[in-house]
């Protein structure tokens, strides 16, 4: 048996929660909550840098049709570099003896 909350059904709930006109990153280690400008082709998340293709199918409703390859690229090339860089400098220095 359902438990009635406020006299509302499931969808009606679920509905109240809703955040239109945000949209949440889709980098799975960021998935940071961020809202476009209006009318704005392009969105930049403010927590990882990736930025997104922003398609309006209302004036207050945007949905994200895709990555800017480019950018995200550029992005994840310098995470691998730091990250070999890290590797190759713990690699370089010397071990202590015991």
């Amino acid at each position: 048996m359902a438990v009635e909350r406020e006299g509302l059904s499931g969808a009606e709930t679920l509905a109240k929660t809703r955040t239109y006109g945000k949209f949440r990153c889709h980098n799975p280690s960021c998935m940071g909550r961020f809202q476009p400008e209006p009318g704005a082709k392009r969105v930049k998340c403010p927590a990882c840098g990736m930025e997104f293709r922003v398609h309006w199918i209302r004036p207050d409703f945007p949905r994200i049709r895709g990555p800017v390859w480019d950018v995200n690229r550029k992005i994840a090339q310098e995470a691998l570099a730091a990250l070999e860089a890290k590797k190759s400098a713990a690699k370089a220095a010397p071990k202590e003896e015991k």
